[in-house]
């Protein structure tokens, strides 16, 4: 450093908070996918991708799981976890599946699959959560050369909050007022097809959970703020109990004709998630006159408990839908 440079950055009259005085790089909004790792002879996994950076929250992470063996532009799905909004990752799939089943089916039938992180009510009330969505979309669709995907065929699948967050994917298409405005720009959040395992439809008409002992073990709520709802529902919008902020999280009321083909799914013995949650869907879209099936299955519970005997063949039905309405190969 030269005796004039010194004089200058010691000059306690220089005031470093002005513009122009101090250059700072750019931050990245997001990080391009990396090398993907080769995990079986059907997949290849780019692991811990950041999708999208918040200022203030944790970067937003997805694994990309992509099919060896395909020749052309594979269609993609978005598998999105579920948890309550409270709880869970991209990596963990309910405890009735196998591990990385979801993942593998998918790259076994020749579709991608994208398992994304988003944002928990705790970190952050609704919309955040359908906005970290679409920004991981249009990564995807940023990326969609180099991943060797069709950004024209995606479609989305999601469990319990997760069938919840892909409803409202399915729904809000088009719907600029909810892209968000983190990560990639310029790309459509859209999904052409939507696979919703007993999600939640309308958050007014979630009855309460009342588990003895407490909906969750103390040493799950700790961190939770004294006089804070633990209704999931009431958590998502802020601790709230308001009408119109629980009606404007809630995927029946983003119903319009242009909506995306639906598959529903749920257990007619779910008792955390009632199966006339998809009912309330189900007859919207027909209002609505989207196309849309229903399964029931018949004994399951939340996440399928109950009928381990039938997921097989649930996972294979999701997975037949989404061949059918995106195409393969």
């Amino acid at each position: 450093m030269t005796v004039d440079n010194a004089t200058d950055v010691m000059d306690p009259s220089r005031d470093m908070s002005r513009p122009g005085d101090r250059k700072v790089p750019p931050f990245p909004v997001f990080d391009a996918p990396g090398t993907p790792e080769h995990v079986s002879d059907v997949s290849s996994v780019y692991r811990e991708v950041t999708y999208a950076r918040a200022i203030g929250f944790r970067p937003l992470k997805m694994d990309i799981w992509l099919p060896r063996k395909a020749a052309g532009p594979t269609p993609l799905v978005l598998w999105v976890h579920g948890g309550a909004f409270q709880l869970g990752d991209r990596r963990q799939l309910p405890f009735t599946f196998a591990p990385d089943s979801v993942f593998r089916l998918l790259n076994e039938a020749g579709i991608a699959c994208a398992t994304a992180d988003y944002r928990h009510s705790l970190e952050a009330p609704f919309p955040a959560q359908l906005h970290d969505l679409k920004a991981a979309l249009r990564y995807l669709r940023e990326f969609a050369a180099a991943l060797n995907i069709d950004p024209d065929r995606f479609g989305a699948w999601g469990e319990s909050a997760g069938g919840h967050l892909v409803a409202l994917l399915g729904l809000t298409g088009n719907r600029g007022d909810l892209e968000g405005g983190l990560g990639a720009q310029g790309h459509a959040s859209s999904v052409s097809a939507v696979v919703d395992f007993y999600g939640v439809s309308s958050l007014e008409d979630i009855p309460p959970i009342n588990t003895p002992g407490g909906l969750f073990p103390p040493a799950l709520t700790a961190a939770v703020p004294p006089g804070r709802s633990l209704q999931p529902e009431n958590m998502l919008v802020g601790g709230s109990d308001d009408l119109e902020l629980l009606a404007a999280a809630s995927p029946v009321s983003y119903v319009t004709a242009d909506a995306a083909p639906f598959l529903l799914v749920h257990g007619d013995s779910d008792g955390l998630v009632p199966h006339s949650q998809t009912d309330l869907l189900a007859a919207a879209l027909a209002n609505a006159g989207v196309e849309h099936d229903v399964v029931t299955i018949t004994g399951g519970d939340h996440c399928f408990s109950g009928a381990e005997d039938q997921l097989d063949t649930i996972l294979a039905t999701a997975v037949d839908y989404f061949s059918r309405k995106l195409g393969t190969p």
